[in-house]
């Protein structure tokens, strides 16, 4: 008897010690990552990285999960997800160890040219691209979902968008900040009266949280896409819809531009950052080409691990940022219309040259320095999810309606947010854009082109293996944002919430200035400023979405700087 209960005590003990051995260790850490074992969507907006999260659980793989949280954005995150815009998406497939680079950004209608925002004194009518329909490009982002569905998902598409569908015909209790961004852009989205109608009740009040949203609009239009495919969207009426009111309020958008419109496949641009692989979006997306040149750059210097900021650090970080941003502005745009020096902006020997430039104890002027020459070298408002799933496929994607709500302008009768993309077309070369970023001639206005993008969706590969997925909001931001994420990971060790949540800085040429957050230490500022540097506090931020892949586990984070984002698993929940 007592031998048997020695046995018992021996199992049991055997199966807890099992069980803890599949148990994450809890980091020491200020911040916390969900984990789980059957994958992780990560979004800015957790009812749509559930639908992500309830994809995988059926079964479904991360282009299946992608594509449903995608639609899912378009109607709990309007603000930024979206059918009426674009964007980029990666999609890593395990089974042929590769990746994908899915470019579904807008179009410039048939109808634009060069210098079609400037008034008859040659200034930018900004307000004409931001506040109308005029400022639209064709979108993209319905051609895109639905071509890495129907390539590259196993679910159908009933299924997929069956969940956006049900969120968008019955409606869903609106959280507090789905509400506070509403009430933010209230001015915006007031001008137009299909917008009224869609995010106001008829007397004008906003909603209060726990009220259920309806987007019936939204949701017939989301079910003539379920139904016809792409052909729902960009034939027949809901083409017709768009066209007709670009006709009635000077947009420019046409039924030949919709029926014209065609995703591209590209190869993506690949870098290494202390023996881990780099994979990202290429042009017409810049964000790529100069995380790959930054970390180039970082990459001469040692490793500084730990979470305390210096200002030695922080000011190689920000000179490296300068000259990154200084190349943008000369040389990218749509590879399609113009030459674009990929390979020498990634090069390792350029971006050493580069460094020489760097004076460790005095910022350079960027009035004083234009774009390097990489030939030689040669061989507001967006929103990003990542996915990983099971089974070793992984999806990161961005897409954009560019300012929060886009135009603000809604297509009646649809439910459909459009953007005003043309914005990030350079109006008129060396004008600053929405996110004051300053552009070249490669980016100027042309009929059928894409417009120069920061959005850089990133997937980063440890032995050969997927690793992790990231990318953000954020504009001008987003690529110093992602790249801070990859650095506070791979050299300063931390796990991706603490990586996610640390404060960052931004510098982007012009204007000549550090953005900082809070956090950064006054002693740290003003040694910054000894060496010459202009500081101004952060006015908004970029908030990555990541997830990592590691020891069997799947760890998601979401960037608490914007509330309501999720990262969740099929077995373990938000």
């Amino acid at each position: 008897m007592l031998y048997r209960l020695f046995a018992l005590v021996a199992a049991l003990s055997f199966i807890v010690a099992s069980a803890f051995a599949q148990t994450p260790p809890l980091p020491d850490a200020v911040h916390h990552p969900n984990g789980g074992r059957d994958g992780m969507v990560a979004a800015e907006e957790e009812m749509a990285a559930q639908i992500g999260a309830d994809i995988l659980a059926r079964g479904g793989n991360a282009v299946d999960a992608a594509v449903a949280t995608a639609f899912a954005l378009a109607v709990t995150y309007p603000a930024a997800g979206n059918i009426g815009g674009g964007g980029f998406m990666l999609v890593y497939l395990k089974d042929e160890n590769k990746t994908v680079a899915i470019d579904y950004r807008e179009t410039a209608p048939a109808a634009a040219f060069r210098d079609m925002y400037l008034d008859e004194d040659g200034a930018v009518q900004s307000d004409v691209i931001l506040k109308t329909l005029k400022g639209a490009g064709t979108p993209g982002t319905v051609a895109g979902l639905l071509h890495a569905l129907e390539k590259y998902g196993t679910m159908s598409r009933k299924d997929v968008m069956a969940p956006a569908i049900r969120l968008a015909e019955k409606g869903y209790a609106l959280p507090y900040f789905n509400i506070a961004i509403v009430e933010a852009y209230r001015e915006r989205l007031s001008r137009n009266e299909a917008a009224r109608t869609e995010f106001f009740k008829p007397d004008g009040a906003g909603y209060l949280p726990g009220e259920t949203f309806k987007r019936k609009d939204l949701a017939k239009t989301l079910k003539t896409i379920a139904k016809d495919g792409a052909g729902g969207f960009y034939r027949g009426p809901v083409a017709e819809a768009i066209a007709a009111e670009m006709a009635a309020k000077g947009g420019l958008i046409t039924l030949a531009d919709l029926e014209n419109y065609k995703v591209a496949e590209r190869e993506p641009v690949q870098g290494t950052f202390r023996g881990y692989d780099v994979v990202s979006m290429p042009p017409p997306s810049s964000g790529g080409v100069h995380l790959i040149q930054m970390l180039n750059m970082l990459e001469t210097r040692a490793a500084n691990p730990g979470q305390s900021d210096n200002a030695d650090d922080l000011h190689f970080l920000a000179e490296v940022m300068r000259l990154a941003y200084a190349d943008r502005a000369s040389h990218l745009g749509d590879p399609d219309f113009t030459d674009v020096p990929a390979h020498g902006l990634i090069s390792k020997d350029y971006a050493r040259a580069l460094v020489k430039k760097i004076d460790q104890n005095k910022a350079m002027a960027s009035s004083e320095i234009g774009a390097g020459d990489p030939y030689p070298y040669e061989g507001s408002h967006t929103t990003h999810f990542s996915v990983m799933d099971k089974d070793g496929n992984v999806v990161a994607n961005t897409y954009t309606l560019n300012a929060s709500f886009g135009s603000g302008v809604v297509i009646p009768g649809t439910g459909i947010l459009m953007n005003n993309e043309m914005d990030d077309f350079s109006a008129a070369p060396g004008v600053p854009n929405y996110y004051g970023l300053v552009g070249g001639e490669k980016n100027a206005i042309e009929a059928n082109k894409r417009p120069l993008s920061s959005m850089t969706p990133t997937l980063i590969f440890k032995d050969g293996e997927p690793y992790m997925a990231t990318g953000s909001q954020g504009g001008s931001r987003i690529i110093t944002a992602v790249l801070q994420v990859v650095v506070n990971v791979i050299d300063r060790k931390m796990n991706i919430a603490d990586a996610t949540d640390h404060p960052r800085i931004h510098q982007q040429w012009l204007p000549d200035e550090i953005l900082y957050e809070p956090g950064l230490s006054a002693d740290t500022i003003r040694l910054l400023e000894k060496k010459g540097h202009a500081l101004e506090p952060f006015g908004w931020y970029a908030t990555p979405q990541t997830v990592l892949a590691a020891d069997g586990w799947f760890y998601g984070a979401t960037d608490s700087r914007t509330p309501g984002g999720g990262a969740c698993s099929p077995d373990g929940g938000c």
